[in-house]
């Protein structure tokens, strides 16, 4: 019989301390008219030895029509518990005291609901090229379509952090991790969170609608239940590497192909070196609709991103590079809850920093913190600098953990990362760098892990083990507002800050000879002109309307196709009240979802 474990999470309502899940299955027809999954999903536990042995199985749901519950074979009582929000309703399932039985097997007939908070269907309209919606993490009222199936239609789910509860019944945390087996019809291609095994066992539609097939998938390294995903649409494939593809809209494939096919696979390698072999064979990259609002989420196999990181000039690439580093850093090694969320995070933004620098040069790791640091700035002058949210360590027991979500556990994360880096010495630390990930593969790990892992690799270092014994951890893990400001290599920026200041001088109409025009920026990367945007929208007066027109006419910024910019932009001439951004504006506001820019807009 399995030890028993300790349960760290606080926000699921599953008693994983008793009964372990090892092994998932998502048996699903997906039905684009009624949006709903239906089917069964098949839950193989392990009995953890305790004192007290429970009769009962409690897993997370949301909002799920459950149709009936088998325990090994035959029927079994259940019961859907009163909803506590905002964890939804605990399943109670009677499998009996099984002393000489340590396995138990589920088999749960269920639905999603139009109150599923994982998986929504967006309309045509929602999409780049008009004609499929997704589902998708938006609101949570579905929406009146024509009866039939778009040519073009498509799904997609969501769910971090405790949304998968509202797909499938399952031990909704991060510190249970298991196998999985996905086995989706569906009229059009679809794609999971795991190999794809095949698809099979057509058949045909009912009064002339669509025929569907049965698409096959199985994820074989333990994965946590908020890295279920499943998109299925009008979707068509390109290699962009010797273990990659790109996935998207067909009209849109080869701009997608082209934006990453150059830097895939050096991402790959780069982080294999300074980390450990990657573990999930393929990395592959789904392109999404514009209304997806995040960046990117790091589903095993296939990243699913924003469109918006597509500019046609590889800019804002480095995006692939930090949903990649999640491969290592939260997928391979994850948090055990959502509390010590700066685990999964700040080690990602740490991994993806040493890659910009392995590719591009050291200097632009540094300029890349400053950006961050810039973003950890305006999300604890949000929370207030004494707030909760503003810890490395958090308290979230009977919140939701949406509602922590910030850049903080990614900066302040990364920034303490980059602290012990500085103090331990590069060559030292890269040595932990591998031993701290093969060490926690394939588990979860809290904050008091990691801490006791770092002392114990040191402890014959008197040195490092003297420092790191002395270190404020306290400090560190559970103090509210800002951690220490490194003293970043400012080379990349010096000039962004000095055209800055150009500017802000020629605002104040003081005595300067300053002619804005585009050879200001000239050779400079988008970042660089993100950093000397987010200077301007310092200024103690906002830019005038005649200077807004100004920078945009000189250096391109009203018709830019790289929402980084725009966004950025736009925010200078809505604070000015300048007329000429409002239409551009609530442009980008109608096509493109991706809360990084419509929340500051």
């Amino acid at each position: 019989m399995t030890a028993a474990i300790e349960a760290r999470d606080p926000n699921t309502l599953s008693n994983y301390s008793y009964f372990l899940t090892t092994h998932t299955v998502a048996n699903f027809d997906i039905n684009f008219e009624k949006k709903i999954l239906s089917g069964n999903v098949v839950l193989k536990l392990k009995r953890l030895e305790k004192t007290d042995k429970p009769d009962i199985v409690l897993l997370d749901t949301s909002y799920l029509d459950i149709e009936g519950v088998q325990v090994d074979g035959s029927p079994a009582e259940y019961e859907l518990q009163s909803r506590i929000e905002p964890y939804g309703s605990a399943l109670s399932i009677k499998c009996g005291s099984g002393s000489d039985k340590d396995d138990v097997e589920l088999e749960i007939k269920v639905k999603t609901t139009h109150k599923c908070t994982a998986i929504q269907w967006l309309t045509p309209a929602q999409t780049s090229n008009k004609k499929y919606p997704y589902m998708c993490l938006f609101d949570p009222e579905p929406f009146e379509t024509d009866s039939g199936l778009e040519a073009d239609e498509a799904l997609v789910s969501q769910c971090q952090a405790i949304h998968a509860r509202s797909l499938i019944p399952c031990q909704d945390t991060p510190d249970v991790k298991s196998t999985f087996e996905f086995n989706l019809r569906s009229p059009l291609p679809v794609i999971a969170s795991g190999l794809f095994t095949g698809s099979k066992d057509y058949r045909p539609g009912e009064s002339g609608k669509a025929g569907t097939l049965l698409y096959t998938f199985r994820q074989d390294v333990p994965i946590p239940s908020y890295l279920f995903a499943v998109a299925s649409g009008d979707i068509a494939t390109a290699s962009v590497g010797p273990r990659s593809v790109v996935a998207t809209g067909p009209e849109e494939l080869r701009a997608c192909q082209w934006e990453v096919e150059a830097d895939t696979e050096r991402f790959i390698q780069t982080a294999e070196r300074i980390v450990c072999p990657y573990s999930w064979t393929t990395y592959n990259i789904l392109v999404l609709p514009p209304s997806f609002p995040y960046g990117g989420m790091e589903n095993p196999q296939y990243t699913f991103a924003t469109p918006t990181f597509i500019t046609g000039d590889r800019e804002n690439v480095d995006m692939i590079a930090h949903e990649l580093a999640h491969s290592w850093s939260g997928n391979l090694v994850t948090n055990a809850s959502w509390e010590h969320f700066w685990l999964n995070e700040g080690w990602t933004m740490y991994i993806q920093r040493r890659l910009e620098a392995a590719i591009h040069g050291e200097q632009y790791r540094d300029f890349s913190a400053i950006i961050g640091w810039k973003a950890l700035t305006d999300s604890i002058r949000e929370f207030g600098e004494e707030h909760e949210f503003t810890k490395l360590i958090v308290d979230l027991k009977g919140k939701d953990p949406d509602d922590a979500f910030s850049t903080v556990p990614y900066e302040k994360g990364f920034t303490f990362l980059y602290y012990l880096e500085k103090q331990i010495g590069r060559e030292k630390w890269d040595q932990f760098i591998p031993h701290y990930f093969s060490t926690f593969a394939r588990k979860s790990l809290d904050s008091y892990e990691f801490k006791s892992t770092l002392l114990s690799f040191f402890s014959k270092d008197s040195e490092v083990y003297a420092f790191l014994k002395n270190l404020d951890w306290d400090k560190w893990f559970y103090a509210p507002g800002f951690p220490p400001k490194p003293d970043f290599d400012t080379s990349l920026a010096d000039s962004c800050y000095a055209l800055a200041s150009k500017w802000e001088r020629l605002n104040a109409e003081a005595e300067t000879d300053f002619q804005p025009s585009s050879s200001d920026i000239a050779g400079w990367g988008s970042n660089q002109v993100v950093v000397f945007l987010e200077a301007v929208q310092e200024f103690d007066e906002p830019l005038g309307k005649k200077g807004v027109h100004l920078m945009g006419e000189q250096y391109g910024l009203l018709h830019s196709g790289n929402a980084e910019l725009t966004s950025r932009y736009f925010a200078i001439g809505l604070r000015a009240k300048d007329e000429e951004v409002y239409e551009p504006t609530v442009e980008l506001l109608g096509k493109v979802g991706r809360m990084k820019f419509v929340r500051p807009l």
